[in-house]
């Protein structure tokens, strides 16, 4: 896309001619528009905002340090809506949206017309390349909205090349949007890297190369040892705690941590290890070269998302030594993806962010230790109490037939049929589920405005309702609160701080160093991102570019 100049045309009349004219002088935009060689979007699965300073001090100076030195530090950034999960946070980092818009609403939905649950990125029409596993049958599809991603490509005209890479299926195929050249995930059947026929008949080369090297072989020989003493981890609980679950086939959380192939689960268990950040990395490097990214006459998207945070932090908790090796290992990681970066664009020639999908709650039972609010909450209690209180008020039926994404989706046949209203069976529900101390509020989706919250929590319930995806009533805990999870580790998807509240890092081509205090939002990236590359904004888009980091 180029600039038009402009002409400036004077007219007056001729006797005006014979007097001395005052030189005007017109500034006139670039024959050419200036834009990065290459966007990277890093995406860290579960990463709360305090962890880029709860482990500061033991980072090195290439990794989170460098983005934070040299780039700009949105540091109150939060989620806008009340779904903070996997699938929803990849998609509106690119997309701009929110659930409300762009039909991700969770990492599954109940789908009222197929009468059974949908995955986000399911698709029956495609199948594997790469391999023959059913793990490949997904794409972008049930994205309603366009990405960020997908905003470049039409802006020239497909020639940037998109490239999207995560051992989550839906933290590759999100981001990377409806016309990217590849989406790349991890098959755990078979330890290799894997697409689907929506992208293409066949792998590349590079691909097909990496595969063969077998890197996640190497990994699962690898024992998991602390990096540093034992000792240093002053930012953790002591290594042996009863709020952290044990790896399967270990008597304990505790480290060392056994060679992965003995544990049983073989390529799986590559995910709740830091071994699976670097194969991520790795197999990241391998498209940026294999690709050629960056090296075009168009800018170029490479998306990468780092999942294997997420599976630790479940598994361990955030207060966990584990935690904490993870990710001193993923700023060492991070470092060297930069470096890659520095290698193959040049620095100052590549654009980048760092975010995260969710953050995370910390264990009830470790809160409780210190005297702090939380508790645990059963699911089977809270859907039969849910039930029982619908049976009760207007007879026996089916009334609940889908739950998910803390949402419960009521029959609406059966409530037409015994002439019932959403809005009563949502307060008979709510009187009776306000009676367990687990629960904070019982919202009615269909009329949030209606509903007894703060102001400030209007636009999270407005922004997670999609009127043909969502459920009718959504569950609010009391803070600190988790459902399971009594035996360790934690969870995350409320609108409380500790889910919302995500690191935003600028960092490299156009970037202007600094840091803001300002309340930013998760839509506020893939606006920043349009502005700087020049091209519209995503369709769903309803965020606001960044504008103190833009030079």
């Amino acid at each position: 896309m180029k600039l038009a100049r402009f002409a400036l045309f004077l007219f007056a009349p001729a006797s005006l001619f014979a007097q001395p004219a005052a030189k005007k002088v017109l500034e006139t935009p670039s024959s050419t528009l200036n834009r990065p060689k290459l966007v990277v979007g890093i995406i860290v699965d579960q990463m709360r905002y305090d962890y880029l300073y709860r482990f500061y001090n033991k980072y090195t100076e290439g990794g989170f340090k460098r983005m934070m030195r040299d780039g700009f530090n949105a540091r109150n950034n939060h989620y806008h809506y009340a779904a903070t999960i996997t699938a929803p946070g990849h998609t509106h980092v690119y997309t701009g949206s929110a659930p409300a818009i762009s039909g991700i609403i969770g990492n599954d939905w109940y789908d009222r017309a197929a009468d059974r649950t949908v995955y986000c990125v399911e698709d029956s029409s495609v199948r594997a390349v790469g391999n023959t596993s059913s793990a490949g049958k997904m794409s972008p599809r049930n994205l309603l909205v366009t990405t960020v991603t997908d905003q470049l490509k039409v802006a020239t005209q497909g020639r940037s090349k998109v490239i999207g890479i995560a051992m989550k299926d839906r933290g590759a195929i999100l981001p990377a949007g409806h016309a990217a050249n590849a989406a790349y995930w991890f098959d755990s059947k078979d330890g290799s890297w894997i697409s689907s026929t929506f992208y293409m008949k066949e792998q590349p080369q590079w691909a097909k190369d990496f595969n063969a090297l077998k890197l996640s072989d190497k990994y699962l020989t690898q024992t998991w040892e602390t990096t540093l003493p034992l000792a240093q981890y002053t930012e953790s609980t002591v290594d042996d705690t009863p709020f952290e679950n044990p790896l399967a086939g270990e008597p304990k959380a505790v480290f060392p941590h056994q060679a992965i192939a003995s544990l049983g689960s073989k390529y799986e268990a590559l995910r709740t290890s830091p071994f699976g950040d670097v194969l991520t990395k790795e197999m990241a490097v391998a498209a940026l070269k294999g690709e050629n990214l960056g090296k075009g006459s168009e800018t170029d998207f490479l998306c990468v998302s780092f999942s294997s945070p997420d599976a630790i932090g479940h598994r361990f908790s955030p207060t966990s030594i584990e935690i904490e090796d993870e990710y001193l290992r993923l700023d060492k990681v991070m470092a060297e993806l930069l470096t890659a970066l520095d290698a193959q664009v040049g620095k100052g020639n590549y654009f980048t962010f760092l975010s995260a999908d969710h953050g995370a709650a910390d264990n009830p039972a470790f809160s409780q230790s210190l005297g702090l609010p939380g508790g645990f909450l059963e699911g089977k209690e809270i859907a039969a109490t849910t039930v029982k209180a619908l049976t009760d008020a207007f007879g026996p039926g089916k009334w609940v037939i889908g739950n998910s994404n803390a949402q419960v989706y009521l029959n609406h046949d059966l409530l037409r049929e015994k002439k019932v209203k959403v809005a009563d069976a949502v307060e008979v529900v709510r009187l009776a589920l306000l009676k367990n101390p687990g629960i904070q509020n019982v919202i009615n989706l269909h009329d949030v405005g209606s509903n007894s919250v703060p102001e400030y929590w209007l636009p999270f319930l407005r922004n997670v309702y999609h009127p043909k995806r969502s459920g009718d009533i959504l569950l609010i805990t009391q803070p600190g609160w988790l459902e399971g999870y009594q035996k360790g580790g934690t969870s995350h998807g409320t609108l409380y701080n500790y889910d919302t509240h995500v690191p935003l890092v600028f960092y490299g081509w156009g970037i202007k160093p600094g840091e803001t205090t300002r309340r930013t939002q998760i839509a506020d990236i893939a606006s920043t991102v349009s502005a700087l590359l020049h091209i519209l904004e995503p369709s769903g888009n309803i965020g606001s570019p960044v504008a103190e980091a833009i030079k």
